[in-house]
């Protein structure tokens, strides 16, 4: 695990916290974007705890680059902010990220939100990325040509995409089509490498930004 953070104060206080609980491993510091890059680059660490805000490279150009490494297998990155702002969060998401932690909540929370995060997919409430996402694209230019990129995908792979798109987890998506959820699990992974998806998350902006999940549409998430 790394926690990437500017502030040396906040980043020890996180990293101490962290240490508290010996099943995390390895806690890794970084206290720049580019520091961030390089500990990733030789730890590949699990989980990359990063601040969305920090001078000369931000924590989201950070997060890009991480990502882009090709690590396998592929950490999650979960943006640490002080500011729970719809900007911030959906292009943090849209790059592939799996979640935000606002760096103010009580540390049981944040103990209780990591841990999460490595069994997780999405560490985002299901309600709150739904609202989320439908109100970024609603008002911001699309990123992709729906039909191009639908048409690498087979019909299947589209069908769970919008599935997943909706909220539903691989259970309830297995019970919807008729197979088994392992089946789901394959048809996800597959369709991720095909459009070079990076999360679940991400996934869900892509079947709101192509449209095959409608803004206002019917949703199985909770309220």
């Amino acid at each position: 695990m790394v926690v990437a953070d500017d502030q040396h104060l906040i980043r020890a206080g996180i990293v101490a916290l962290l240490r508290t609980q010996p099943h995390f491993g390895p806690i890794g510091e970084a206290g720049t974007g580019p520091c961030a890059i390089e500990t990733a680059r030789r730890q590949h660490p699990d989980l990359v705890l990063m601040d969305i805000r920090m001078p000369g490279m931000t924590g989201l150009a950070a997060a890009q680059q991480i990502l882009a490494l090709g690590l396998r297998p592929r950490p999650r990155i979960v943006v640490l902010t002080t500011f729970d702002e719809d900007d911030y969060v959906y292009a943090a998401l849209r790059a592939g990220c799996s979640g935000f932690l606002l760096k103010d909540m009580p540390p049981e929370q944040l103990l209780g939100a990591v841990s999460a995060s490595l069994s997780a997919d999405i560490l985002v409430a299901p309600a709150r990325l739904k609202k989320l996402v439908e109100s970024r694209t609603a008002t911001l230019p699309p990123r992709t040509n729906a039909p191009g990129v639908l048409d690498r995908l087979t019909d299947r792979e589209v069908e769970v995409l919008k599935l997943v798109g909706t909220g539903l987890p691989n259970d309830d998506i297995a019970r919807r089509i008729h197979v088994s959820e392992s089946t789901v699990k394959t048809h996800l992974h597959r369709l991720m490498t095909k459009l070079d998806l990076r999360s679940r998350a991400q996934a869900v902006v892509i079947a709101y930004e192509t449209g095959l999940v409608t803004i206002g549409g019917p949703s199985p998430f909770p309220a």
